[in-house]
């Protein structure tokens, strides 16, 4: 997808990954939220590093939110 994806990819796999490893999230609940986070989150082209740290802080909180609705195994 190109522009901040990388960036929203990112911050929700750690989100998801430290989920999963608390105990709140299965395994396969880690794509679920990585994947769900970049499909609600819009991708701009590009920007400073304010646009990522905004980008940023956005997808962890989005990720964090359906982490702690998704379903357990």
């Amino acid at each position: 997808r190109g522009g901040t994806a990388p960036v929203v990819l990112n911050a929700a796999n750690e989100v998801a990954v430290q989920a999963f490893l608390g105990g709140r999230l299965p395994f396969l609940g880690i794509e679920g939220v990585v994947e769900s986070t970049l499909a609600q989150l819009e991708h701009a082209a590009h920007g400073g590093l304010d646009v990522v740290l905004a980008t940023d802080a956005e997808a962890r909180r989005v990720a964090a939110d359906l982490a702690r609705r998704w379903p357990r195994a």
